[in-house]
């Protein structure tokens, strides 16, 4: 008798939320699915969005982060049957390769029994990524702070978006690949930036979970990426320092080039103001609207 499938849906992510680098982020509608199951040998089949920038053979990044998990845990993976329904756009700063990872964790950890909790493989998907901001997000859904702890070990903790506030994601029509983006970043800052940049993510944070509307567009402001990218992203400069009704404010979505756009309910249209930039530079662009994940992964 043929094993059924199981399902796991991870949704996008966008980090940093203008000047929480490396440390906010928070869960997109948009989800990657994946349908799994015990085959003879390792099968991958890929739809959707983007399907074909991704793999179907065995260096898929899926597969190989299952692989790597099992490894780290002293098991292997038998092969799977894996069928990809992908919703992210690739490239575009909203946390595919997360999405990924965050994947690849647990098909391992349900195929082999290990029974992790989501701290556990957020954990685990953190190490592989890098930094917490995306995986969090991935795993528990809605806002999430997060950090690697002083042992190395990932923690985050979530919050619930104002019920006044909105969230919607312009997404140009040109890849920007993170590690080109990365690059331009410089080694060391300066106090006086430090400081500017913890000031303005702990009055998001705030600001996002209570309504104090009058903190924006002050707590988007950024000096550790933003700047730094400028020349990256054609009309990013003018796109974060727009102000209209309704609008609290526009970030770079992770490493770009997409753009987060905090609004107050009903100003959902202040999104054309991002889109009229990036035509004036020549650039077409789409509006991913939508709520947040509440809960981050879920498997069926």
């Amino acid at each position: 008798m043929t094993t059924p499938f199981r399902t796991l849906r991870v949704p996008a992510s966008s980090a940093n939320l203008g000047p929480g680098f490396d440390a906010l982020g928070l869960a997109l509608a948009s989800e990657l699915e994946c349908r799994f199951r015990p085959s003879s040998e390792v099968t991958i089949r890929v739809t959707g969005r983007d399907a074909h920038l991704i793999s179907n053979g065995e260096d898929n990044l899926i597969w190989q982060t299952a692989l790597k998990t099992a490894a780290q845990t002293g098991h292997s993976m038998p092969p799977l049957e894996i069928e990809i329904n992908n919703h992210i756009p690739l490239g575009k700063g909203l946390g595919s390769s997360a999405a990924a990872l965050t994947a690849g964790v647990v098909i391992a950890s349900e195929t082999l029994n290990l029974g992790w909790s989501k701290p556990k493989v957020l954990d685990e998907a953190a190490r592989l990524e890098g930094h917490p901001d995306n995986v969090g997000a991935c795993v528990l859904g809605g806002i999430v702070a997060s950090a690697f702890d002083s042992c190395g070990v990932a923690r985050a903790v979530r919050l619930e978006l104002h019920p006044h506030y909105g969230v919607a994601v312009v997404i140009p029509d040109f890849l920007l690949p993170t590690v080109e983006s990365r690059r331009v970043l410089p080694e060391s800052y300066s106090r006086e930036d430090t400081i500017f940049n913890v000031q303005r993510s702990t009055l998001l944070i705030a600001a996002l979970a209570t309504g104090a509307t009058e903190a924006f567009p002050a707590a988007l402001e950024d000096r550790l990426h933003q700047p730094y990218r400028l020349a990256l992203v054609p009309g990013l400069e003018e796109i974060t320092k727009l102000r209209a009704p309704g609008l609290l404010g526009c970030a770079l979505s992770g490493a770009g080039p997409s753009i987060l756009v905090f609004y107050e309910r009903g100003h959902e249209s202040v999104c054309r103001l991002v889109q009229e930039i990036f035509a004036a530079n020549g650039r077409g662009s789409e509006v991913l609207c939508g709520e947040l994940s509440p809960c981050g992964y879920r498997l069926f």
